[in-house]
């Protein structure tokens, strides 16, 4: 088992990391989503708090994410006939991803702070509102954690979808290379 990254792929930690961090965003939005069809009172209680919990997981993963990237950068990217092009796209559309797994959560505690309710923190702690409840402000930014979590969601996907052009049309390792597993 090889914790850290190679010249040919990723470590075991990146990847654990990168299938949590898909695994907490696509249940978080989809708790987002349908959260309102779960029965009012203590069970929707209890799927915003999960909601609120994966996004915070979601900012420490990223976290542990980047530390780990500092001290064990990541392999070079496979080689493709598109050359720097498609470098430089990878490398916008990560950075971009990278944004969004912070601002979406960042939003969302302001939608929360806004209400005027307290924040759970991993389940652990409660932050308490340092602003007086303001419920036309947090619809509002309601609005922005949702384009931002929409936005998020789609540029997963395209992400995802560039992995499997990368495998399967273009035949080259960068889907394997974060398998576990794969060779």
């Amino acid at each position: 088992m090889q914790l850290a990254n190679s010249p040919m792929r990723y470590g075991v930690v990146p990847q654990i990391v990168h299938w949590l961090t898909a695994v907490f965003v696509i249940a978080g939005w989809l708790l987002g989503q349908f959260g309102d069809v779960l029965p009012k009172g203590s069970a929707r209680a209890f799927g915003l708090f999960t909601h609120m919990t994966l996004g915070e997981c979601v900012v420490a993963l990223l976290i542990l994410r980047l530390t780990w990237r500092m001290a064990n950068p990541p392999p070079p990217p496979e080689v493709t006939r598109f050359g720097a092009l498609l470098e430089y796209a990878a490398k916008l559309s990560h950075f971009t991803l990278y944004a969004l797994l912070v601002a979406v959560p960042l939003v969302g505690i302001v939608v929360q702070l806004k209400r005027g309710n307290v924040l759970p923190v991993l389940g652990f702690w409660e932050f308490a509102s340092p602003w007086p409840a303001d419920r036309a402000v947090a619809r509002s930014v309601l609005r922005v954690h949702e384009y931002l979590a929409n936005t998020l969601l789609i540029l997963a996907g395209v992400h995802s979808a560039a992995a499997i052009v990368h495998h399967w049309v273009w035949r080259d390792r960068t889907l394997l290379r974060m398998l576990p597993g794969a060779t």
